[in-house]
């Protein structure tokens, strides 16, 4: 598990050990979203997370392991700093952090 200040990545191995059922019924990389309404009142703020979200996993798809990923929103982004949900001031912020939760979870990998 990753973790950045609104963001936290939870991982779950796709294969079966000795006797263990599948959790998944397939192999590779799988990303999912988790935007609380708690964290993000509106729709349109939870749906534009949710995009930077895959948008960014897609991109670090190489670094991370072949497993089972989900990117939770664990704070909010403050209203008052970022009004508009789709203000390009929070899409930058959101990818920012992002950013630093992937390579968070590919150096957890790598050691």
């Amino acid at each position: 598990m990753a973790r950045t200040t609104h963001f936290a990545l939870h991982r779950c191995a796709l294969d079966a050990q000795s006797g263990e059922v599948l959790l998944f019924a397939t192999q590779g990389l799988w990303v999912g979203a988790m935007v609380p309404k708690r964290w993000a009142r509106r729709a349109v703020t939870r749906n534009a997370i949710k995009r930077q979200i895959y948008r960014m996993s897609a991109d670090a798809a190489a670094s991370l392991p072949q497993a089972a990923h989900v990117v939770r929103l664990r704070a909010a982004f403050d209203r008052k700093e970022f009004q508009s949900a789709t203000s390009d001031r929070l899409k930058a912020a959101v990818r920012a952090e992002l950013q630093l939760l992937l390579e968070r979870a590919a150096a957890a990998r790598a050691s």
